[in-house]
C-alpha cells in the first residue's frame, strides 16, 4: 500500500471520528480542523492574560485605602453603611485576587502548552530521523502505518 493510500484511509477513519457522536450541533466546516491553535495565538492569549494581570493588580486595588477608610469612618459615626461599606470593600479584594489567580493561571499553562508542544514537536522529528537514512533519489516519505506506531 502506498503512503497516499495509508494516508487516505487514515483521513476517511478521522473524519468518521470527527463525527461521531454528533448531536446536531455545527460542525467544523469541511477541511477544517478541530483544536488547532497557531503558537502564535497561544502567545497573543498568554501575553493578554499577562498584561491584565499586571493592569488588574494596582487597577483593582486603587480604591482600597480609600474604601477602608470611609468605611471605618463611617462605622465610627455610628453609620451601618460603614460596616456595609467595609464588607463590599473585602468581598471586591477577594474577586480581584481570584480574577489575578485565574490570568496568572491562564499565562503560565499556556506558557506550558507552548513548551510542551514544542517539545513534543521535537521529539517527533527526532523520531522520524531514526527511521534511517534515504538512498540518493529513493523516496524519503514515511508511511502513515510507521508514523502511526509512534504514537501508540
Amino acid at each position: 500500500m502506498s503512503f497516499e493510500d495509508e494516508w487516505a484511509a487514515e483521513k476517511a477513519v478521522a473524519m468518521r471520528l470527527n463525527q461521531a457522536g454528533s448531536t446536531g450541533g455545527s460542525t467544523p466546516a469541511k477541511g477544517s480542523a478541530d483544536y488547532v491553535v497557531a503558537d502564535d495565538e497561544l502567545g497573543g492569549i498568554g501575553h493578554a492574560a499577562y498584561g491584565l494581570f499586571n493592569g488588574l493588580e494596582p487597577g483593582g486595588k486603587h480604591a482600597n485605602a480609600a474604601s477602608e477608610t470611609a468605611g471605618t469612618s463611617l462605622k465610627g459615626d455610628g453609620f451601618e453603611t460603614g460596616a456595609a461599606l467595609a464588607e463590599v470593600n473585602r468581598t471586591w479584594e477577594t474577586q480581584v485576587k481570584t480574577l489575578l489567580q485565574a490570568c496568572a493561571h491562564i499565562s503560565n499553562h499556556l506558557d506550558y502548552t507552548k513548551a510542551s508542544s514544542k517539545a513534543d514537536d521535537e521529539w517527533i522529528e527526532a523520531q522520524m530521523r531514526i527511521v534511517g537514512p534515504v538512498a540518493p533519489g529513493a523516496d524519503a516519505s514515511v508511511s502513515a502505518s510507521k508514523i502511526d506506531k509512534y504514537f501508540r
